[in-house]
């Protein structure tokens, strides 16, 4: 494992990445009551020592919640502050929680909608987003679904960190799929019974072909994935609603995405229904736990052209 999470596939680990693996290690061995002591000093250096993107943070805040005071507003930014230190150590955690332990605390409310389709050797594609913790969700899901799990990724550029990050989402048995190779692993796996998890309030550019839509009172761009690929392999298109329910303990819930009638008087919506329904659902559930959302995210970089 340390040769995995230092360096890489067939790369020699730095003394620097050596020692940032066995510190990665030593921590996650650490007991959940402890690394959430360790949160909260990270909650102070992220909100008050370093500020972590604190201008990102604050105005995504002032746009998506224009009829809050400054002071409610700060109070938001720092109960995000604390999902955030919350959500890193859990993370970490992944390590060494086991598969059982992951099952009692990633509960799913309707765990037989997605078991039923997967029986059948149906293609299901899972759209989630940055809301409450997206990383036990996906090994949550592979815990209780072996074997049947993918999660499509954005490679990232350090090597470190992507051997780091790809361990712990493979650890119970996920997949990992580039966002480029979802195609080919669909076409790989048709009529085998999986589910394609897509983070799906990942910011598209001006060519990613996306669907734009105001979202939480600004102009966003999102990719329109689950339209394109949905028709091609006969798929079920289902959004995982998750919710922080205890301190380490997440509340799943499915629903199927179906178009929303009263988006169809909308070109852009009509031509991407699902899309346009997983944006209504994100952003309903962004309003009710709103602590809970990556507002550290960049997620209105992109102008429309």
């Amino acid at each position: 494992m340390s040769q995995e999470l230092a360096g890489g596939t067939g790369a020699a680990a730095t003394w620097a990445e050596r020692l940032l693996t066995a510190g990665l290690r030593a921590l996650a061995q650490l007991p959940l009551p402890l690394l959430y002591g360790l949160a909260g000093v990270l909650y102070v250096g992220l909100a008050h020592v370093g500020r972590y993107r604190q201008t990102v943070v604050s105005d995504n805040l002032r746009h998506a919640f224009p009829d809050q005071t400054a002071a409610q507003r700060r109070h938001l930014a720092r109960r995000f502050y604390w999902h955030l230190a919350q959500l890193t150590v859990e993370t970490l955690k992944l390590l060494t929680l086991s598969a059982e332990e992951l099952r009692e605390r990633v509960r799913f409310t309707n765990p037989e909608l997605l078991g039923d389709y997967l029986a059948r050797g149906r293609t299901v594609l899972g759209v989630g987003s940055h809301l409450s913790n997206w990383e036990w969700v996906l090994a949550g899901t592979a815990a209780r679904f072996p074997g049947q799990v993918a999660g499509v990724y954005k490679p990232l550029s350090s090597r470190f960190f992507e051997a780091f990050v790809r361990r712990l989402r493979t650890r119970q048995g996920a997949e990992v799929v580039p966002m480029l190779g979802t195609l080919r692993y669909l076409v790989a796996h048709r009529g085998q019974g999986r589910v394609v998890c897509l983070v799906s309030d990942q910011a598209a550019g001006p060519d990613d072909r996306p669907y734009w839509t105001d979202f939480l009172h600004r102009p966003a761009g999102f990719y329109t994935s689950v339209d394109r690929l949905r028709p091609q392999f006969d798929a079920v298109v289902l959004y995982a609603r998750a919710r922080r329910v205890g301190r380490g303990y997440y509340e799943l819930t499915l629903c199927e995405l179906t178009p929303d009638p009263e988006a169809a008087a909308d070109a852009e919506a009509a031509r991407y229904p699902l899309t346009a329904a997983f944006v209504r659902q994100l952003e309903a559930d962004i309003r009710a736990a709103p602590d809970e959302y990556l507002w550290t995210h960049r997620r209105w970089k992109h102008a429309r052209v």
